[in-house]
């Protein structure tokens, strides 16, 4: 099967969620023997230069990067107060990008063209006008629920107003686009089931996929644990977290727990942090390698009060047998086991209870972060979720007799 992907973003290097989700998806199907070509939107936040994309890897995947600026510019976003359109959108529509994509269309064939995000939706009537291929939107995320949730967030009145048109505007054309593809796989059963409430077309969910080997357990506690955090903190529902958890639970934890050390991991760290001096907080900032910086660490403490989709980080961690505090938010699109392995701390005063006793019992610790290992390697197997989306592609082949739930 020759697919194309759309990518809103570099699917390399797979340092964050949305690259990571994507590349997981490239690699899988590559394994399981399928040809790709990747067109990707390359912008000033997100930019890499191609010379450094591995040579291996570009052969693989034929990779292109288009440049693209996303900067949000102040004018055009006060304009677009006074039009229906959604800004988050309209900045990834570029003349550039669509010349691409029809050069890549006018040249080749393709059975699947499959779309990273719904910032590339604005390129279906391209895709409709060149090619027979099956169109599929990968959703990442329920997008105008993060924003819905930022602005429930935001006390400031006029940034609150702003935001929560910014949300209006990208609902409409969210759901507006799910009808103009073909079929939709959505990261979590939660947001499949809302698009079905709004769409006709097929929908199945396909979770973020892991190669469990890749992941050695280090469930292990030795004398206390260490808690940490390692996310991107240009994603702003990691930023409003982290900010809570340092105004808000830190104080009353370090009354439970003196010893107590936050260790924060992750690019793009704001100047907030870096300038915090707190000594109960360790800001690292991005680290080589995620995985040995996970592995020195125990208790991965997630505290979102916004967002859509899996948090892929939380996958990771329990990958590598590590007990994951979080709220339900956090652990949306999860197929978790309350206490069982993973624990839910929906407000301040569970998330301080949660951290005392995991302190203070650490063999808990070490019995949910095995817990969490095994249900990695049951369900969030890569090679399982890839095997499942081709069975999608071939539910939404025209003339298939083939149903999926």
């Amino acid at each position: 099967m020759k697919i194309l992907l759309l990518c809103n973003k570099p699917p390399y290097p797979a340092t964050e969620g949305g690259p990571m989700a994507m590349n997981s998806i490239i690699t899988g199907l590559l394994e399981a023997g399928h040809h790709i070509k990747v067109l990707a939107v390359n912008s000033p936040k997100y930019g890499v230069k191609a010379s450094d994309i591995p040579e291996a890897y570009q052969q693989k995947t034929g990779i292109e990067l288009i440049d693209v600026d996303l900067r949000v510019r102040p004018l055009k976003a006060f304009v677009n107060l006074f039009t229906k359109k959604s800004y988050h959108v309209e900045r990834f529509i570029s003349e550039d990008f669509k010349a691409k994509l029809t050069e890549v269309l006018q040249k080749e064939q393709f059975d699947v063209v499959q779309l990273e995000m719904l910032y590339m939706a604005p390129y279906v009537e391209t895709i409709r006008k060149l090619s027979k291929a099956m169109i599929v939107l990968r959703a990442h995320n329920v997008e105008h629920k993060i924003w819905e949730r930022i602005a429930k967030e935001t006390r400031f009145f006029a940034k609150r107003w702003y935001i929560n048109h910014l949300a209006k505007t990208l609902k409409e054309y969210e759901l507006s686009a799910l009808e103009t593809v073909d079929g939709i796989a959505a990261i979590t059963r939660k947001d499949a089931a809302y698009f079905r409430k709004y769409c006709s077309k097929p929908i199945v969910d396909i979770p973020y996929g892991v190669y469990p080997e890749e992941f050695t357990p280090h469930s292990e506690i030795e004398g206390h644990p260490k808690f940490y955090h390692i996310g991107s903190m240009n994603w702003m529902p990691n930023e409003e977290g982290i900010r809570w958890f340092v105004d808000e639970v830190l104080p009353k934890t370090v009354e439970k727990v003196p010893s107590f050390v936050y260790h924060l991991a992750g690019r793009n760290m704001p100047e907030w942090l870096t300038t915090l001096n707190n000594p109960n907080v360790d800001v690292i900032g991005e680290v080589p390698d995620a995985k040995v910086f996970v592995a020195q660490h125990d208790v991965a403490i997630v505290p979102l009060l916004s967002g859509s989709g899996i948090r892929i980080k939380i996958i990771e961690s329990m990958a590598m047998g590590k007990t994951v505090i979080t709220t339900r938010v956090g652990a949306e699109g999860i197929l978790y086991d309350e206490e069982v392995n993973i624990i839910i701390a929906e407000n301040k005063a569970k998330m301080v209870e949660a951290i005392r006793s995991i302190h203070d019992n650490p063999d808990i610790a070490m019995r949910i972060g095995q817990a969490a290992r095994k249900l990695v390697e049951e369900t969030y197997d890569n090679r399982k979720i890839i095997s499942r989306l081709l069975m999608f592609y071939e539910q939404i082949r025209p003339g298939s007799k083939i149903s999926f739930l």
